[in-house]
């Protein structure tokens, strides 16, 4: 199963927005809702194609209310995620899974809110640096396209 993750701008309450509005509660009405993340709501879809179609299909409440959408496939990786702009891309075949590793952004996970990227590339030896911007309990990765990298 491919998850997709929308975390809330901070002046927002996710769940609250995008479950309050008729079109996303329906669009999301037949999927398990879960939080991995402080202010986040994620949710199971059957592929990468699904997860951006359901993007897609939420656009309107994603750019008022979503600081950052976040696609987990387990063909690609179990443990780290990608950005929408790269599932996209995956989906079209404009880059295969196995380039998606070298560029990263790292978030800091401090409360359970993700917390300011590091951008960075992964070591030659296929290990990430570590997370430096502040001391946090864990981090998550991100992978990321190459016009994203560094934003």
């Amino acid at each position: 199963m491919t998850r997709v993750c929308f975390v809330g701008a901070p002046e927002v309450n996710v769940q609250y927005e995008l479950l309050s509005r008729e079109t996303a509660r329906a669009a999301l009405s037949t999927y398990e809702i879960r939080q991995p993340f402080a202010n986040s709501l994620a949710v199971d879809t059957v592929s990468v194609g699904a997860a951006v179609s359901l993007c897609n299909d939420l656009n309107w409440y994603l750019v008022r209310f979503v600081e950052t959408v976040l696609v987990r496939e387990p063909s690609i990786s179990d443990t780290e995620w990608l950005s929408r702009r790269l599932a996209e891309r995956v989906r079209d075949g404009e880059v295969r899974p196995e380039e998606t590793k070298e560029r990263l952004a790292v978030y800091g996970l401090e409360d359970g809110r993700l917390v300011e990227p590091m951008y960075v590339t992964r070591r030659p030896d296929g290990t990430v640096p570590t997370y430096d911007l502040r001391d946090v309990e864990e981090t998550v990765v991100v992978r990321v396209s190459d016009d994203e990298f560094g934003r």
